[in-house]
């Protein structure tokens, strides 16, 4: 995941878990030239929504090891992870990691969602489910969304 890379690039940098907001920014805008400080800044937040980092006192910390995360070497992290996935993105991308096919998870979970007369966020929970695919995170996301 492309997420995860970027992000662990920092921490492998420093060879830590945690880092101060600040030096995590600095390490991906200066140091690396990858995004601007905005952006690295809108990072830490699509990554601690994915659950892949915490904020604790004014740290960043991994909620992964980043020791483990292979950086390739010519890795450049593109913009499109700076957008935040959606439940129904996530829920599809867990589908696809899982050996599913994305065409017929898309036909199958707009068919479910008719069916069921719900959101698609949670025709496809449903039939991640049906499949034994643990979709939790991303399902809880989709709740919260529709209390919003």
């Amino acid at each position: 995941m492309s997420l995860e890379v970027a992000v662990a690039v920092p921490f492998k940098q420093r060879g830590t878990d945690r880092l101060g907001e600040g030096e995590f920014v600095v390490a991906l805008s200066l140091d690396r030239d990858w995004f601007s400080p905005d952006q690295a800044k809108r990072l830490i937040d699509v990554a601690a929504g994915r659950g892949l980092l915490a904020r604790e006192d004014g740290d960043v910390v991994a909620s992964f090891d980043p020791a483990t995360v292979t950086v390739p070497e010519e890795y450049e992290p593109d913009e499109s992870i700076l957008r935040e996935q959606s439940a129904f993105e996530r829920i599809l991308d867990s589908l696809v990691a899982a050996g599913h096919d994305k065409q017929e998870v898309v036909a199958a979970v707009n068919e479910l969602q008719r069916e069921l007369a719900v959101s698609v966020e949670a025709a496809a929970a449903v039939y991640a489910k049906r499949r034994g695919v643990d979709v939790s995170d991303a399902a809880s996301k989709a709740t919260r969304e529709l209390g919003d």
